[in-house]
């Protein structure tokens, strides 16, 4: 990959100054990519879920049963994080990646083969299978954000890979509703849940595909000089248990896991029990349940993406989290008050305020982690983040479905709020420690100190007709970094 047409130039090659970083193109197609299949397995993790009473009239078990199928890609992830993080260290993104989309492919087509009244346990070992694929693809867009984009595109790169995460979720929601319509004949139940496990299948395997020819593993030329730096660690220097035990000492991190924890968590149970709560107040209305969660996932993007250029333009990562946090809680208090009104309009209003602000704060706690942890792994420190979220969600999920059941949606949505209400005030407590930017700071202090030192050597030793600078390098747009040329 050589050339101007197949990459940027950021930096330069002289052996006086730290090593030379480029941007290459080819970083957007890794992500978009890796969004793709972060997509079609989030997808999967709803599209139960939200059509719950459906699925429970086809397979004849419990509601409590069918919320497994959703729960189970929480519980998987507590036990495999670690084993799948040591393995991204080890082994790179590429073989991560390659991992997460053969268990994703595996797991549609095993969910193919269970459209039958008694193989419930057959599709569950299919979630099993899409819920183990999502642990290798969780921790991966901080990463991919690090590995391949510069120091002022990190954060928009970061929400980017959770974008294709949240597209899924919000797929999720509108389109099994629609797929699967709610009829009492069983063998045209049967036949429309088929056409939907069909359609995933097709659209996992074609992403396994693409991911084994065009995913690379990594840059040749680091983008940041706090990527060149953790490059340069020597391999026979890292300890992955020491790094997870200096992870555990860190203060600031520790109070970043739980309370991002209870956030995530949060919006796990409302996900999840979506249906639930709409069908309670709503009956029948089945697919504007999906409609809503689509809302809510869709206003959260747009809130991912927002705090992620804002971040990269600021760098005020706990103003910014700690503002989103609080804006959480207020949108969580407002629906879980307007959500038995009777008008569903009201209802549409207040999740997509919900998740604008709840679902947009995933982006700004992988990051946040990132800056508090540099140099640790971005992999181990995402990990850890969303093993918390998982934790709580199970739980969450458990004790608001119980609450709901014996005392109504407003009693379960109330308990969220006192959750989030103790997770703003563990984020007001973290101690704002930018280290990676501290790290991209002093490395351009140093490029600068050099620069001048170089200048002033040649000027003592060359006419001054020799320090005019080349021609080329007097108009903004023919220096190297626009032109996309090597120096």
């Amino acid at each position: 990959m050589s050339g101007s047409a197949e990459l940027e130039v950021k930096g330069d090659r002289s052996a006086a100054e730290p090593p030379a970083t480029r941007l290459y193109r080819r970083r957007w197609l890794v992500v978009l990519l890796f969004s793709s299949y972060s997509l079609c397995n989030a997808f999967q993790w709803i599209q139960y879920g939200i059509i719950n009473n459906i699925f429970t009239k086809f397979y004849g078990v419990s509601s409590f049963a069918v919320d497994w199928l959703s729960m189970v890609y929480m519980l998987t992830y507590i036990p495999f994080i670690f084993p799948v993080t040591w393995l991204l260290d080890r082994k790179g993104l590429r073989a991560v990646a390659l991992l997460a989309n053969a268990v994703n492919c595996l797991g549609t087509w095993v969910k193919v083969a269970s459209v039958r009244r008694d193989l419930f346990w057959v599709t569950m070992l299919g979630q099993f299978a899409t819920s183990l694929a999502q642990v290798f693809i969780l921790g991966m867009p901080s990463q991919i954000a690090s590995v391949w984009f510069g120091s002022d595109e990190v954060s928009t790169a970061c929400s980017i890979g959770v974008f294709g995460n949240q597209l899924g979720i919000a797929i999720g929601f509108l389109v099994p509703p629609i797929l699967v319509p709610n009829v009492d004949d069983m063998d045209e139940l049967g036949h429309h849940i088929s056409i939907m496990f069909y359609i995933t299948a097709a659209v996992a395997t074609l992403l396994f595909l693409l991911v084994v020819v065009a995913f690379q593993e990594k840059p040749e030329i680091p983008p940041s000089q706090a990527q060149a730096a953790a490059r340069n660690i020597p391999s026979d220097q890292y300890s992955y248990l020491a790094s997870i035990s200096r992870l555990l000492h860190n203060r600031p991190f520790i109070l970043l896991v739980i309370s991002y924890g209870l956030n995530v968590g949060c919006f796990y149970a409302v996900s999840t029990l979506l249906n639930r709560m709409i069908i309670e107040h709503y009956p029948g209305e089945e697919v504007n349940a999906g409609k809503i969660g689509l809302t809510i996932v869709v206003a959260g993007m747009v809130g991912s993406l927002v705090c992620g250029i804002w971040l990269d333009r600021t760098k005020t990562y706990k103003q910014t989290t700690l503002t989103v946090y609080l804006l959480s809680l207020v949108g969580m208090a407002v629906y879980a008050f307007t959500l038995n009104v009777g008008h569903l309009w009201v209802v549409f209003l207040t999740s997509g305020a919900l998740g604008f602000f709840m679902t947009g704060y995933l982006p700004l706690g992988f990051e946040f982690a990132v800056e508090l942890t540099y140099p640790e792994s971005e992999g181990t420190s995402s990990g850890l983040l969303n093993c918390s979220a998982q934790v709580f969600g199970i739980i969450f999920t458990i004790c608001q479905g119980k609450i709901i059941d014996n005392f109504g949606t407003l009693a379960g949505n109330i308990f969220l709020c006192v959750f989030l209400l103790i997770g703003s005030i563990m984020t007001a407590l973290i101690k704002s420690d930018l280290r990676r930017q501290k790290a991209n700071q002093l490395a351009e202090a140093e490029v600068a100190a050099d620069s001048v030192q170089d200048h002033g050597a040649t000027a003592t030793q060359r006419p001054p007709a020799l320090t005019q600078p080349h021609p080329t390098n007097r108009h903004p747009s023919l220096a190297p970094e626009e032109t996309g040329r090597s120096p």
